[in-house]
């Protein structure tokens, strides 16, 4: 069997180019294509290659990884971009964007029609994680073709599972997830924005729930950016406002009750509508304020 070496990655943005190096660091043979220039430099720097296109970064590789924006994008580059003819005979492709499950469904079969193999493989974990090699890795797909992707995953993520044997199984996984960060950033917003009608010290009160049953990853990760005026963007407002949107989507797909991250998205919408649509996504905390006549 053809080791799977030769790695085409497509999308060399803030999580996609420290995933594709750290590939190269761990021996793979990878070519990048993306539309910044600064990126395929630094890409070069650490030891791949650049290519002109998607079409000629996937010529005879191995594995074409999408590390794009959305759904729309992975069609674009597979179909429209040429990227899927160009990869070989039996090559796998990797979608490791978050996308819906029926799209990536509608991907697959597109795929497999052109005598390719498709693993659904979103990631968690943010730019520490990309960084850091210690991504989540929610793939699905057949398992002969996870194990043949699995040392590709390995050498981006430290947690890579294998959630199903359909493609559509991986994003719903990452759905699911998507969800509750996003209710979990909004509530902890919504707490704050209480506390502070009657004047409560939010340093103190993160101190106390941070230490309590109400504790949370999300509480204790967003709860201090919320807190300063300018915080750096690690994750940005309308990232939610894409994300619950493919939440409610896949609910509106399986025909599930989503209340609660209705309500969610609403208020990334309206922190998106007010202007903060590229600020850390904790600054959702603005809009609770604002309703709530909070300066």
């Amino acid at each position: 069997m053809r080791n799977m070496t030769r790695i085409a990655f497509v999308g060399l943005g803030a999580m996609g180019l420290p995933m594709a190096s750290n590939l190269v660091r761990k021996g793979f043979d990878v070519t990048g294509f993306d539309l910044n220039a600064n990126a395929l430099a630094t890409l070069e720097g650490a030891g791949g290659r650049r290519a002109g296109s998607a079409r000629d970064a996937a010529h005879d590789a191995d594995v074409l990884i999408l590390m794009v924006v959305n759904a729309a994008q992975a069609e674009a580059v597979l179909f429209e971009g040429g990227a899927l003819e160009s990869l070989r005979d039996g090559g796998v492709v990797a979608l490791m964007a978050t996308c819906p499950p029926s799209a990536v469904e509608a991907i697959e079969a597109r795929v497999q029609r052109a005598g390719r193999r498709l693993v659904d493989a979103p990631v968690s974990g943010g730019v520490a994680g990309a960084k850091g090699a210690t991504l989540t890795i929610m793939a699905a797909g057949p398992r002969d073709t996870f194990d043949l992707a699995k040392p590709v995953f390995d050498a981006m993520g430290d947690k890579v599972f294998h959630v199903g044997e359909r493609p559509g199984q991986g994003a719903m996984v990452k759905t699911v997830n998507q969800l509750l960060c996003g209710v979990h950033i909004a509530v902890v917003a919504e707490a704050f924005a209480l506390a502070s009608k009657v004047g409560v010290d939010l340093d103190i009160l993160l101190q106390i729930m941070s230490g309590s049953a109400a504790s949370s990853w999300m509480l204790k990760d967003r709860g201090p950016r919320m807190l300063q005026e300018q915080p750096e963007v690690t994750s940005a407002v309308d990232i939610f406002v894409k994300d619950l949107g493919i939440v409610l989507d896949a609910g509106r797909d399986t025909r599930a009750a989503l209340p609660l991250a209705a309500a969610a998205h609403q208020m990334f919408l309206a922190a998106s509508g007010r202007g903060d649509g590229h600020e850390d996504d904790s600054q959702v905390i603005r809009t609770y304020l604002a309703l709530n006549g909070v300066r």
